[in-house]
């Protein structure tokens, strides 16, 4: 009877990065894994808390149309409430993307490429969004 030995296969860690060189020691992710806690608690109450207002509280999705948001855009509450459910749903979900995208592209040059397609769409949407929150006009409606 012989025993044939195997050697298991080296699986390397899913978050190590071999090939990228090691930066000055900075906070920024233990900031950006702090921000991703903090905004999550905050968005599951402005969402859960416009969901229950909007559908419970207002009568349900049918009322909503032009006049309505008109309404609920003309008091500096909801416009508050309204960006900083964009503002924080975008800066979740970018940390995120960046997370994945660090983790997931083994290229520099993809790498980069990557993050600069997602930074330039979320601060696009992020400001387009503030832009038409602050400068929404009822009177145009026809």
């Amino acid at each position: 009877m012989t025993m044939h030995s195997s050697i298991p296969p080296v699986i390397e860690a899913p978050r190590s990065a071999p090939n990228r060189p090691r930066r000055g020691r900075t906070n920024t992710e233990l900031y950006a894994w702090l921000f991703m806690r903090v905004s999550g608690v905050v968005l599951v109450v402005l969402v859960l808390g416009h969901l229950f207002i909007m559908n419970v509280l207002d009568g349900g999705v049918q009322r909503i149309n032009w006049g309505f948001v008109a309404g609920r855009w003309a008091s500096p509450f909801w416009q508050v409430w309204d960006l900083l459910m964009l503002w924080l749903a975008m800066l979740h979900g970018t940390n995120g993307l960046r997370t994945v995208i660090n983790d997931y592209t083994r290229r520099d040059g993809t790498r980069l490429a990557l993050k600069t397609v997602l930074y330039t769409a979320t601060t696009i949407t992020i400001l387009l969004g503030t832009l038409v929150i602050f400068t929404f006009d009822p009177t145009l409606h026809s």
